[in-house]
């Protein structure tokens, strides 16, 4: 068996067998295939595809080329959650802690992030002293006492995949979708969790634009799971417009923080819900929808998952004094309030837009070497259907430099759309898979 009879076999659109797919990625593991060679055969991929077959033995070869979590000691019914990445997403951190108020075991790996803002760990590590870097076991061990604990990904599960990736995005394959799915599905699997909600996001602030297309992906990641004996549901979401009101480091922890305090957007709360029903009732703890959705209500009412949220900063060497004091977080050095010019309703807020001022503020990075400013960012004022005044505030940007706000001024004020009357109320979710 050779590599190159591999891409030519694929070249022509051939389904490969388990034995040739692992053949594949044990030579690129041991260095025997070339860099070129599996950049050429990710591109055979990107134009001819994989069928459902081949995906999921791709992603089976990608979970065996690695270790994988065991969290059996934890328990028998572990969640976890993915998203897709999107502009102001703040779900998996209030999620985390609210999930386990009502007795779901969380033990999540997440990574950082590359382009508009940091990932989830960024976002966390903008807690003064929040320790990310955490061992399999002592995850585990947090866990058992206080129900949950997020850590940085471990480059010993799914090793493959990192090296595939590498290759993708310098070969413009990013977006395959058997590539995507076997790269989410294969770390998911490994992570260990038994039950897995995927956040899948189209629109101008996501990689995929329309739901049609995140429709295909999450059909093709849930079946994926399924052949490999796994459980997951996918939610199919909307990012043409930036999620809550901020978006940047601290600033999404601290509208995190007032989520759990009761004081959320209807767009956060629709999705937030949306995941945290469907895994209260596939484990079992709740009974049916209504009765998760009072579970979550009452978690929020009573304190409980804020108190799990400041519990989940204490295990973790955290600073939990933010909760009650935002002036702990790393303080911007310069801000600018864009005032409006017109009167009217928010009709759009280009989530795109958003998303490339914050990067050019400072609040995300283009290589993972880079360096990242925790208290970059905007905070949007006004929202999606909300009146707005000539010379109210539509929003505010943060950054450590006047130079980084000029040039970011411009993409905020391009992003807002106004319209005369109050627009339609519009819904996060377009479907669960």
């Amino acid at each position: 068996m050779r590599i190159v009879d591999l891409i030519e076999k694929k070249k022509k659109g051939l389904e490969h067998s388990k034995e040739e797919i692992n053949f594949l990625i044990d030579s690129m593991m041991n260095g025997t295939a070339e860099d070129y060679q599996i950049s050429a055969w990710l591109m055979a991929v990107y134009f001819q595809g994989m069928s459902a077959e081949e995906t999921a033995n791709f992603t089976e070869a990608i979970i065996n080329s690695g270790e994988k979590i065991d969290l059996t000691p934890i328990g028998s019914h572990i969640a976890d959650k993915h998203s897709t990445g999107g502009v102001g997403d703040k779900i998996t951190i209030i999620l985390i802690p609210l999930l386990a108020s009502c007795g779901v075991p969380v033990a999540k790996l997440s990574g950082k992030g590359l382009g508009h803002t940091g990932g989830t760990i960024d976002k966390l590590e903008s807690i003064p002293n929040f320790r990310t870097e955490l061992g399999i076991e002592e995850l585990i061990e947090k866990v058992k006492k206080i129900g949950v604990a997020i850590g940085s990904q471990t480059k010993k599960l799914t090793p493959a995949d990192g090296k595939l990736y590498a290759l993708r995005d310098v070969t413009a394959t990013v977006d395959s979708m058997p590539l995507i799915a076997s790269s989410v599905v294969s770390k998911k699997i490994a992570s260990g969790a038994d039950f897995v909600v995927l956040d899948v996001k189209y629109g101008s602030g996501a990689f995929i634009k329309t739901p049609e297309n995140a429709l295909k992906l999450s059909e093709l990641m849930v079946n994926t799971a399924q052949k490999l004996g796994r459980k997951f549901n996918a939610v199919i979401s909307s990012m043409e417009q930036p999620l809550g009101r901020m978006v940047g480091n601290s600033l999404e922890i601290i509208e995190s923080i007032e989520f759990l305090k009761g004081n959320f957007t209807p767009d956060i709360k629709e999705l937030t819900y949306a995941i945290a029903v469907l895994t209260l009732v596939h484990l079992g703890i709740a009974k049916d929808e209504n009765h998760a959705l009072e579970m979550l209500d009452n978690a929020i009412k009573s304190g409980a998952a804020l108190e799990k949220f400041k519990e989940l900063i204490q295990s973790q060497g955290g600073d939990d004094s933010v909760i009650d004091d935002y002036s702990k977080f790393k303080q911007p050095a310069f801000k600018y309030e864009l005032k409006s010019e017109f009167d009217g309703f928010v009709k759009n807020i280009d989530a795109y837009k958003i998303a490339y001022a914050c990067k050019l503020l400072g609040a995300g990075r283009e290589k993972k070497s880079d360096s990242i400013d925790f208290s970059a960012g905007v905070e949007l004022r006004k929202i999606y259907g909300e009146k707005v005044e000539k010379g109210e505030v539509l929003a505010v940007l943060y950054s450590d430099s006047e130079e980084k706000l000029e040039s970011a001024l411009q993409g905020v004020r391009s992003a807002f759309d106004f319209c005369p009357d109050k627009p339609a109320h519009r819904t996060m979710v377009y479907k669960i898979i």
